[in-house]
């Protein structure tokens, strides 16, 4: 639309009058038409609503009688025009939404099948996963019956460096072209050794890398790494391997390691805890910043994550300019999740407040911490327990003898002795130089023997063991609150109702709504509150 500087000139409307309309259930109406233009004129005093007419700017004497002051216009705006084209475009989507990969599979083939056949996309949970159970759902993926575009998650793995290498592999043997890369904490060779092996010259002189990796982090310094070129380092030490060849490392150094990345605001799971509000303009400068240094040909992108669990989260990650949004929490309650309906209905029931941050299994040593649900479990404070008693203590022996009773009798469920010895067959297929270090270092035994508790509290949940529900390890941010809050009396608030692609696209048409609703307020017009209604609808689950 044309704005003229002369300001006595002013936007008109002419059109059919008997298609006006007034009053709350026609506003309410107009609005949620999203993909109609919505044209509010002003008539008896009031606004009034149509979805047909043509502009004019005139000054008043110029205007017919025909003519009627218009105070505002908001165009169409469908779910699928939200967030980034050239994303969408890229990963084949019709809508920019993604489903966050939940460990343990809880994000399951199901799951994946679910959003890829509605236009989204999923992240297949392979955190916690051996190759064999990865293998597994890549297995069930290539036998299912259509294609859609789906990813799988590639973990840091610290304590476990050859699983990290061995799951990139298996995405490389297999041709899964898209990851998902989350928890790490710098670079590794494996994330790299993943990201630019193929990478290849076009006749033309372009630069092919097919394997894309979509990056998760909510740290700026982490950030600026993904948004690089991969270490020369690190490519000189897969080219001596025998990784790659000198020609992809020379050409790899023309590429970002990512270029998607999610900025993971407060989140179930890994986590920092950030704001979105101070996160994601703080990525998307550091995104500009990126493109000037290096200068790619590619654009970079910024999605958003962490929070995503109303219209208004959505709106306001697009407002801000997301490529694309992230769900997680909330998925985990969904039909299609690999949990238990023990722990679908515990989140269900869960308030925004009902949320603790809690060591983290994988990277216990280090002091890192999860987001779990609080209410219901007795995990959180047992694995903060666990965690002071290893900082404290050299070896099991030397913790105070109460301690070490309530540690065997309520955590282990078991003598020490014997849940090291169970803790140590495990790692003999996993990772035997663990048990080599455990034997002769007490404190890293005691801390194997501690994670195996933190690891199978997860699993527990999964298969939803009664006896354990004091322990269950339920990964969970407080979006799943303000989910819970949002769908409140509706046909989602029930658990069997809660299925992924529905939950998405009611997020995604309350945006639009609510963003449309917006436009109008900003142009003046006054609706009353009840104009606008984004409570889900059964009407647009399909």
């Amino acid at each position: 639309m044309t704005y003229p500087e002369d300001q006595n000139i002013r936007p008109w409307w002419r059109g059919d009058p008997d298609t006006l309309k007034a009053g709350p259930d026609a506003y309410r109406a107009a609005v949620s038409r999203t993909h109609a233009p919505l044209f509010a004129i002003s008539r008896q005093g009031k606004p009034w609503v149509t979805h047909t007419g043509a502009i004019y700017w005139k000054s008043a004497p110029e205007a017919d009688a025909d003519d009627l002051p218009l105070l505002g216009f908001a165009p169409p705006l469908e779910a699928h025009q939200l967030g980034d084209a050239g994303f969408k475009k890229d990963l084949g989507l019709k809508y920019a939404y993604l489903v966050g990969a939940m460990a343990n599979g809880i994000t399951s083939v199901e799951m994946l099948s679910a959003a890829g056949q509605a236009g989204m996309v999923g992240f297949f949970g392979a955190g916690g996963l051996s190759i064999g159970q990865i293998a597994a759902a890549l297995d069930r993926l290539e036998a299912s019956t259509g294609k859609f575009p789906y990813g799988f998650n590639l973990i840091h793995s610290p304590n476990d460096m050859r699983l990290e290498m061995e799951t990139a592999q298996l995405y490389l043997d297999r041709g899964i072209h898209l990851i998902s890369a989350s928890a790490y904490l710098g670079l590794t060779l494996p994330l790299i050794y993943y990201r630019v092996k193929g990478i290849h010259r076009t006749e033309s002189g372009h630069i092919i890398c097919p394997n894309r990796v979509i990056a998760k982090i909510s740290r700026v310094e982490v950030a600026a790494k993904f948004f690089s070129p991969p270490p020369q380092s690190l490519l000189a030490e897969l080219v001596q391997q025998g990784k790659l060849t000198r020609d992809e490392a020379t050409l790899a150094e023309q590429v970002p390691v990512a270029q998607d990345i999610t900025a993971e605001a407060d989140s179930g799971g890994h986590t920092d805890n950030r704001p979105a509000l101070s996160l994601l303009p703080t990525i998307l400068s550091l995104r500009d910043e990126a493109m000037r240094r290096h200068a790619y040909r590619e654009p970079l992108r910024v999605g958003l994550a962490g929070g995503i669990a109303t219209p208004h989260a959505v709106a306001a990650a697009f407002s801000m300019g997301a490529a694309y949004i992230l769900t997680g929490s909330i998925n985990q309650a969904a039909v299609e999740a690999d949990t238990s309906d023990t722990v679908r209905q515990m989140l269900v029931e869960a308030q925004q407040a009902d949320v603790i941050m809690a060591p983290a299994a994988d990277m216990f040593e280090l002091g890192v911490k999860v987001q779990v649900l609080k209410r219901g479990t007795m995990f959180a404070m047992r694995a903060a327990k666990l965690y002071d008693v290893y900082q404290a203590y050299s070896r099991f022996a030397d913790i105070p003898e109460a301690v070490r009773t309530m540690i065997e009798r309520d955590y282990l469920k078991a003598p020490y002795a014997a849940a090291w010895q169970t803790t140590r067959a495990y790692f003999e297929s996993r990772d035997p130089g663990q048990i080599e270090r455990a034997e002769k270092d007490a404190k890293h035994q005691m801390a194997l023997v501690f994670r195996s508790y933190l690891g199978q509290s997860s699993l527990w949940a999964k298969a939803g063991v009664e006896e354990r529900k004091i322990d269950f390890q339920i990964w969970c941010g407080p979006s799943m609150g303000a989910f819970n809050a949002w769908v409140n009396g509706t046909f989602l608030e029930p658990a069997k109702q809660r299925k992924t692609a529905v939950m998405g696209l009611q997020l995604l048409n309350g945006a639009t709504k609510l963003i449309r609703f917006q436009r109008l307020v900003e142009q003046g017009v006054m609706f009353p509150p009840s104009a606008l209604d984004i409570k889900p609808s059964i009407t647009e689950a399909a």
